[in-house]
Order: structure tokens, then sequence, then C-alpha cells
């Protein structure tokens, strides 16, 4: 009897103890509770800092970029038509792992979101060249493994079904009534690459509030004929979206960009805007080319930056315009890559972490074809071409 109790004791005793160093030191998980409670946004001053600018390749053949960084601060970009994969930069972009497969087979669709409620990152993948089936999947742990998740995505106020090729990134909305809530960019085709429906292609949204189980769709973005699309949210909660644009009706340019803005969480669009200074692509084709945006992650100021090539023929030349006022005005743009340049998604650094300070460009093209990665701040900008839309204010320190 005494060697059972002695037993029982001992036990007790190491069951305490191991209780006690658990909770000295807690289960620890890639996407940490700490990670989700970081500020989304931060101050101006890293991204003022000295000038930097990096160009290295990255994916190889195939195509479609896309690049979010989660809250931890890792960079996740991804790329693929035969399969979908990402690729992780742990050190903010100055070295990149193996690829990771997300699907395959698979085509990529772009809108990568990053839900900053819960830290999962969220990857949408098509069957094919859309309209197709699409799938979701969902990483917990900073892009490293993916796992499928059912979804449901209702119809628009038409009745259409969305596809999602090729957006750029979603957000996670940070102010105003609808804090919390995700949105990505999305389209409808009215039948494949059709020229011939192209007059009836628009783009929308779709958008979630239960951490993206289930999606609805806005109604349509209000001009006919637009395809690829960017969002960025505002600092007073306003949704500010840019269009690529196929056709247009007479009268109207399909070669520049188009914009509206949401009040109501990305549900309705309105104040149909055409964006004279930002080229939609070459400028001797009405077909358009994808270009990438991101809102800087500064409390308090609209500094929108937007990606696309500035050519008068082929998809070589990017560059970058710079807006301080939430895309009203862009009064500075500087050249990437003068080589190819074709689709582009672009994503600012988190606060807090490596990548801090610093915008990524991830876009086809680049010194060895496939993807590249381009790595700037907002200081290497500032010195950049004067467009005359705008000017630069003065509570940016050069």
């Amino acid at each position: 009897m005494r060697t059972t109790l002695g037993v029982f004791a001992t036990a007790f005793i190491l069951a305490l103890f191991v209780q006690h160093k658990l909770s000295a030191f807690p289960l620890m998980h890639d996407a940490t509770d700490s990670s989700v409670n970081r500020p989304t946004e931060g101050k101006l001053a890293p991204f003022v800092g000295k000038k930097e600018f990096d160009l290295k390749p990255l994916f190889k053949n195939e195509r479609f970029p896309n690049i979010v960084v989660s809250m931890n601060g890792t960079l996740i970009a991804t790329w693929g038509t035969s399969s979908v994969r990402a690729k992780r930069s742990e050190d903010g972009g100055k070295t990149w792992g193996e690829a990771i497969s997300i699907c395959k087979p698979g085509f990529q669709t772009g809108g990568l979101t990053v839900d900053e409620n819960s830290g999962d990152i969220i990857a949408f993948v098509e069957a094919k060249h859309p309209p197709a089936e699409i799938s979701i999947f969902r990483s917990s742990d900073d892009g490293k493994t993916w796992q499928k998740q059912e979804t449901k995505i209702e119809p628009d106020s038409k009745g259409n079904s969305p596809s999602m090729h090729m957006n750029d990134h979603g957000v996670t909305l940070r102010h105003g009534k609808f804090k919390g809530r995700l949105i990505r960019p999305s389209r409808y085709y009215a039948g494949k690459n059709d020229r011939s429906k192209w007059p009836e292609h628009y783009t929308n949204a779709i958008f979630s509030d239960d951490g993206g189980k289930t999606w609805k769709t806005s109604d349509p973005f209000p001009a006919n004929g637009t395809g690829e699309a960017t969002v960025a949210e505002l600092s007073n909660g306003t949704i500010y979206y840019n269009s690529r644009r196929h056709w247009a009706e007479d009268g109207a340019n399909p070669r520049r960009r188009w914009t509206a803005i949401s009040t109501d969480g990305g549900v309705t669009w309105n104040d149909l805007t055409f964006c004279k200074i930002l080229p939609d692509g070459p400028q001797d084709t009405n077909y358009g080319l994808m270009g990438g945006l991101t809102r800087l992650a500064v409390e308090g100021k609209d500094i929108l930056i937007y990606s696309n090539c500035d050519s008068p023929k082929g998809r070589v030349n990017g560059k970058v315009w710079t807006s301080f006022d939430g895309g009203k005005t862009w009064p500075i743009k500087k050249q990437i890559f003068s080589g190819a340049f074709a689709y582009s998604s672009m994503t600012s650094g988190r606060p807090g972490t490596k990548t801090d300070g610093k915008i990524f460009l991830h876009f086809e093209g680049g010194p060895k074809g496939g993807s590249a990665i381009a790595t700037f701040n907002l200081s290497w900008l500032l010195d950049g071409e004067k467009t005359g839309d705008g000017t630069v204010p003065n509570w940016v320190k050069k």
C-alpha cells in the first residue's frame, strides 16, 4: 500500500511540475496570438529612411504573380498555371525558400488575402482558365502548409457567379463599421475571353464576415468592359477600387485606369472616375494589363502605390506611381525595370516586423524572365519623375 501511495504521490508532484512549466512556457504556434494583436498600421518614419532598392528573380516559367505579408512579417508570393505554388521569405525578402505546392493541378487566380483577425492566409485556385470551378485553400502557419476548405460564394445582384482570375491581393478592413471584413477583387466573365463578349464583362468584389467560410459578391463595378482589379482601404474606411478595362463605350478611354469607391464595406461602388494619369498597359492597344496596388501601412495617411508598364508599345518598362491623397492625384513615378514587365502585384510591409518600411512588387518579367521581386521604400520613390498631377505634400520627409 505504501509503495502504491508513493507512486501516486510522485505522479501528482510530477504533474504539478509539468503544469507549472507549461504555464511558464505556453505552446507556441506559427500564427501566435501576439501576431494578430500587433498593430496593422504604424508610423511613416520606417518608409522614409535610407533609400533602398533591390531586384531579384523568383519563379521560373508560367505566369501570374501575387504577394502578401503575413501578420508575423513573412512574405508569401504565389505563382503558376499548371499548379499553384508559394515561396516564402522570413527575412524581409532577402532570401526565399523552395516552392511549396498549394494545389496541383491548379490555376493561379490571385487575390491572396491575409485574415488579420486570425492570422490565416487564404488562397484562391481555379481548375483552369476561368470561368472554372473555384477552390479555396487556407494556411494557419504563415504559408508553410495549405488545407482545402469548404466554401460558399453567393452570386451577385444580377445572379452571376464571380470568377477570381486575375486580381491583386485582398485586404482585411481595419476602420469603421465594417472593421474585420475580408474583401478581394473579382470579376464576371460573360464567356471566357471572347472579345465579342467584352462589353458584357465587369469587375466586382467578394467579401466575408466569417473569416472566409462564406462570401457574398458585391454589385458590379459601374463600368462594363472591366477585368482585373485592385482594392485598398483608406484611413477613413472608404474602399478605393482601381480596375483594368478591355472595352469602353464610344467617347470613353479604355487605355488608362478606371476607379470607383465604396462607403458601405464593398457592397456597392460609386463615383466612377477615369484616371487619365495611370496607364492600363501598353498604349497601342485596348487590351490592358493587370496592375498592382497597395496602401502603405501608415496610420492616418493614404499613401497608395500603383504598378504597371509605362510603354507606348509592348509590355516593358515597368514603373510605380505614388499618391499621397488616396488616389486623387499621382505626382511622381519611378522606373522599376526597363525590360519585360507584365502582370504585377504589390504589398506593404507590416509594422514591428522585418518588412516594416518596405514595399514589395512581384511581377512577370525581370532580368531572367519568369517572375521577379522588387523591394524598395518610399525614400527611393521620392526622387522619381514628376508627372504634373498634383504635388508631394510637405509632411513627407525626403
